[in-house]
């Protein structure tokens, strides 16, 4: 059985991240875009979530279940509220954009002493959302690992504007200042073209939403499966 998997868009730049990590991790899944470009804009404009965002975000889960999906993955990391109130309502597995990076990044620091995990952004409003999920992520541990976050501000525009060299500088810039973590999560979708570039150069894990949410995806919905 083809599953289908609905993938739902804050932003357009966030869709090629995913197709490529689909197509590199599980390329028989059947992917289906849903995008409203006008969410993050809309965040930025109101300075955080709204009821009216809030019931746009249900419509599109319960739009994307009448579609067939069996399952729907966000890809814009500041609507956590929302979707967890989606989750709730469709009956379906939804995921946010960075639950599963999360989860891999408190496994890659599980016994370790004094972990220190970067979050790095390019979009303000997801960060102070993400680090809600991180708290709750983290509450039930006994040793937590230190939280540290930076925004590349001016990164996202400038990939807006077509200029991805600059989105890449700025991005390697700010990642920098989180040299001294033991793991380095990028926090939006479209950061993941600058995963090995920045891997490279700090010299420390460095992970990405896109790439983790598939693999957990995968494996939610065909576990008999490697």
């Amino acid at each position: 059985m083809v599953l289908r998997v609905a993938l739902v868009h804050a932003t357009p730049l966030a869709m090629q991240p995913i197709a490529s990590s689909f197509l590199k991790v599980w390329p028989e899944a059947n992917c289906m875009n849903v995008l409203d470009d006008c969410l993050s804009k809309d965040l930025a404009r109101d300075g955080g979530m709204t009821p009216a965002m809030m019931e746009r975000v249900l419509e599109i889960a319960s739009y994307a279940k009448g579609c067939g999906a069996q399952a729907i993955q966000f890809t814009c990391s500041a609507f956590g509220p929302a979707i967890d109130e989606a989750s709730k309502k469709v009956g379906l597995p939804v995921l946010k954009p960075n639950e599963a990076m999360f989860d891999e990044a408190l496994a890659i620091c599980a016994g370790r002493k004094n972990a220190r995990v970067g979050l790095l952004t390019t979009f303000e409003p997801a960060t102070a959302s993400m680090s809600e999920e991180w708290a709750e992520a983290t509450a039930n541990l006994k040793v937590k690992p230190e939280f540290v976050t930076a925004c590349a501000k001016g990164a996202l525009e400038a990939l807006n504007a077509g200029d991805a060299s600059l989105h890449d500088q700025l991005v390697l810039a700010r990642a920098k200042t989180l040299a001294d973590c033991d793991v380095i999560m990028l926090g939006q979708f479209s950061m993941a073209r600058s995963q090995s570039m920045v891997a490279e150069v700090i010299g420390k894990t460095v992970l990405s939403s896109p790439d983790s949410a598939v693999l957990k995806l995968k494996k939610m919905l065909q576990p008999s499966q490697d």
